[in-house]
């Protein structure tokens, strides 16, 4: 831990909120690069992802949590946990809400659930405002607001941009002075091989059809990584034998497709060459099999 100036704010920000809000979105936009991936599909973050933002003057560590949801299997339950222990500790929180799928139940669940005891500052991110007419701003922003007992609501967009600058400088306020946490290089504390393992995933959950995407898991079996190649050997796990035949697809043209997604991403994190094997394997039911969940690092 560095020891702090004069000044020098830092803290931890925990982002939650209903599925496919934009949260990870959002703390991409945060750091500036990409550190969490992103989709479409409800419940692509399945780990607590760290990013960080260092300045000369703060360092802010985000933590990107798993969708809240109601659940409907083991997997669902411990990603709901996950979020609970987002949230402990930390300098303040982050509800992010969809603007364009509406303000309603799932966000009151989320805040009744997770915020409402939250003692400290508490901040609506009113995400995805590029999609609504102008009129349809302030009744979304109403509803976001009623929500609860909140310091501040902000209308933001992560994906072009808008309002997110914002959102920064009244987190960085927010902070107390302390030290900063991590080396001013850091951007995650990911491990290289869940960071590798989640790129394959979001390229496996962008290329299947829609049945799929909940039952997909990437683990990297091997990794030799050097200065000029890398060889990565990862299975991606499904539940059943016919979604280990979408994920390969007629004649393996899936799953090449796949790598193919992957591979480019990972050479662009890793500025060389790379190797990348992939593999499908069956693990039945694991999203609702305690040992099969452990063994996956759930």
């Amino acid at each position: 831990m560095t020891p702090p100036k004069e000044g020098f704010r830092s803290g931890f920000v925990a982002l939650i909120g209903r599925p496919n809000t934009g949260k990870s979105t959002l703390v991409n936009a945060f750091v500036g690069r990409k550190v969490a991936i992103v989709s479409d599909k409800p419940q692509t973050t399945r780990r607590g992802v760290r990013a960080v933002l260092s300045t000369d003057d703060h360092q802010i560590v985000f933590t990107d949590t798993p969708g809240f949801h109601k659940p409907r299997t083991l997997l669902g339950s411990r990603l709901n946990d996950l979020v609970g222990e987002a949230t402990q500790g930390v300098d303040a929180v982050v509800q992010v809400v969809d603007a364009h799928a509406g303000v309603g139940r799932g966000d009151v669940f989320v805040f009744e659930r997770q915020l409402r005891d939250f003692a400290g500052p508490k901040i609506c991110a009113v995400n995805k405002l590029d999609a609504l007419r102008n009129r349809e701003e302030v009744p979304q922003l109403q509803k976001a607001a009623a929500l609860g007992d909140w310091d501040e609501v902000v209308p933001v967009s992560a994906k072009t941009g808008r309002g997110v600058a914002v959102l920064l400088d009244l987190l960085v306020d927010l902070l107390p002075e302390g030290p900063a946490y991590y080396p001013a290089d850091t951007v995650t504390d990911q491990p290289l091989e869940d960071r590798l393992a989640e790129i394959v995933r979001e390229k496996a959950l962008a290329v299947t059809r829609q049945e799929v995407p909940h039952s997909i898991a990437v683990v990297v079996e091997e990794l030799e990584d050097s200065d000029t190649l890398t060889k990565i050997h990862a299975s991606l796990i499904v539940e059943r034998d016919s979604q280990k035949g979408i994920v390969i697809g007629k004649g393996g043209e899936t799953l090449k497709a796949i790598g193919s997604r992957a591979r480019q991403e990972i050479e662009r994190v890793l500025g060389h060459q790379v190797f990348l094997d992939l593999h499908v394997k069956v693990l039945k039911e694991w999203q609702r099999d305690p040992k099969a969940l452990q063994r996956l690092g759930f």
